[in-house]
């Protein structure tokens, strides 16, 4: 048995300038969290207490410590639980592990956005309902989700091991969009 490797230090991210210049940090936040090592943390400062983020974090499958610092400002540390991210399902999705096997597979690791949405959404549309999509992201398909939704569709995935590839399954649901 080798030993194990040390966690590499944590990467740290201060929001504070981004929030107060007007703009929005989620983007950056998430462009931070894509360029973690395996194992590695982030530790995040803000202005507030970012209670939103946590559940986005805890489903890329970190927990988080946060403390209040000088000045009313916040530190959270987000760590990479020890086992793999847990599987996310859309809020609609019967049990994934009784859905069949994939009848099409996409690796969309390569395309920048909105391409790996649009080839996705376009296979659904020629797939029959109950059949399953199975597709390979670079990153988390945070837009998709409600487009999926739209449709009917149900969806469950997660970051592999490394965190570098979003896996996703899509269920097709009944054709045409919900309103």
């Amino acid at each position: 048995m080798t030993p194990a490797q040390p966690n590499p230090a944590p990467r740290e991210l201060d929001v504070r300038p981004i929030l107060r210049s007007g703009g929005e940090p989620f983007q950056a936040i998430m462009e931070a969290v894509n360029g973690l090592k395996p194992g590695q943390a982030l530790r995040l400062f803000a202005p507030f207490r970012p209670q939103p983020l946590f559940k986005v974090m805890e489903g890329r499958g970190f927990g988080h410590e946060a403390q209040e610092i000088e000045g009313g400002d916040w530190e959270v540390l987000f760590t990479p639980k020890r086992t793999g991210a847990p599987v996310e399902v859309s809020a609609d999705a019967d049990n994934p592990d009784t859905w069949p096997e994939s009848v099409e597979h996409l690796d969309l690791t390569e395309l920048d956005p909105p391409e790996p949405m649009v080839r996705i959404l376009a296979a659904a549309e020629r797939m029959e309902p109950g059949e399953v999509l199975f597709a390979l992201l670079s990153r988390e398909p945070i837009f998709l989700f409600p487009e999926l939704a739209r449709r009917g569709h149900q969806w469950a995935g997660n970051f592999d091991e490394t965190r570098s590839t979003f896996r996703i399954f899509i269920r097709v649901g009944k054709q045409g969009l919900k309103r």
